[in-house]
């Protein structure tokens, strides 16, 4: 799976560099920007999966622009900067920062960030996915309880005898037991 990236940088033989640096090692760079407000823009645009960002830009620093990014877009950032690292520890509270890497860089140094960052990345969405599901299955299971208390009320039905209920004509009709109880909320509301 090819990997997207973004440079942000405005000396532009560091942006060359790390282009070529990327794409010489199976990296996309799917867009090029040199100051803040054109990394918002192409951000919109592109869609990278990660930006490489340097902090200090002209119009909008590479800091302002990469919290515009994490609130609207989510897209995490790893910094490229001549600051040291006490100063960048400053920087690395936001949630989408997922590092930095010094300059001058290398190969050595950049290379190594990039799949660190690309790990981070795909942990959080594998967990991300796992908690939609969760949710998702959480979303369900309320309305199959609402759909069992309300056959519980309108027809005088044990907990398990609405269940059951609902459970067998999910599987005559073959449609999931949260269509059914969607249906019968529906109906039994309507009726009240």
């Amino acid at each position: 799976m090819t990997r997207k990236v973004m440079i942000v940088e405005d000396e532009s033989l560091i942006a060359i560099d790390l282009k070529f640096m990327l794409e010489d090692n199976g990296y996309e760079v799917v867009a090029q920007a040199n100051n803040g407000e054109s990394a918002i823009e192409l951000a919109y645009t592109h869609k990278p999966q990660l930006i490489l960002m340097d902090i200090k830009m002209p119009k909008l620093d590479g800091l302002k622009a990469s919290k515009i990014i994490e609130q609207q877009l989510g897209i995490p950032v790893l910094f490229i900067s001549a600051y040291s690292e006490k100063e960048l520890l400053l920087y690395m509270k936001q949630d989408n920062i997922l590092g930095y890497v010094m300059k001058p860089f290398s190969e050595k140094n950049v290379l190594p960030a990039l799949e660190v960052a690309f790990h981070q990345i795909d942990k959080f969405n594998r967990l991300n996915g796992e908690i939609l599901h969760k949710q998702s299955e959480l979303d369900k299971r309320k309305v199959i309880e609402r759909a069992k208390g309300l056959l519980m009320q309108s027809e005088n039905l044990s907990e398990e005898d609405a269940y059951k209920k609902i459970r067998n004509e999910s599987m005559q009709s073959q449609q999931e037991m949260v269509s059914i109880a969607n249906r019968i909320i529906n109906t039994l509301q309507v009726n009240r």
